[in-house]
């Protein structure tokens, strides 16, 4: 039942751009991440029933301006890490994103990485690692969706 819920409620992150970010350069938003039922160590739940949690889906959409295209971003990397930032591993990835995308893109996930300690943090942080191709004129707010999927033992 847990890998059930835990594959139907993704976390998600709201990630920053500022509207001063140059382009052609590094740069990182950090976020911290929240779904719906959180994580796998809450009392009577299943935990110790469920391994080998590995990211399944990503998908970056704006949220304000919602009408933001995704495209002035050249290049990002997303990573998953505990709330301190230790234990960090890269989740998803795409270096190709398409001048004219517009406000929603599917990322190219990485799940060589079992997630089952991040998961049953209580938070986890997201920092996300972008390169803009264009400069925007106000601050853009992005919704990172990042779903999982886990095996029963």
């Amino acid at each position: 039942m847990q890998r059930v819920v835990k594959g139907t409620f993704p976390y998600t992150a709201n990630m920053v751009i500022p509207a001063s970010t140059s382009i052609s350069e590094p740069h990182t938003a950090i976020s911290t991440a929240n779904s719906f039922d959180q994580d796998f160590t809450k009392d009577g739940n299943n935990a110790g029933k469920i391994s080998e949690v590995r990211i399944s889906s990503a998908k970056l959409e704006s949220k304000d301006p919602a009408n933001y295209n995704i495209g002035n971003i050249a290049s990002l990397r997303v990573y998953m890490a505990k709330a301190d930032g230790s234990d960090e591993v890269m989740v998803a990835v795409r270096n190709d994103i398409s001048a004219t995308v517009g406000n929603s893109i599917v990322l190219d996930i990485d799940n060589s990485h079992f997630l089952d300690e991040l998961v049953r943090q209580s938070s986890v942080r997201i920092r996300m690692v972008y390169k803009l191709r264009k400069a925007g004129d106000v601050d853009v707010s992005l919704k990172l969706s990042l779903g999982i999927g886990a095996d029963p033992r």
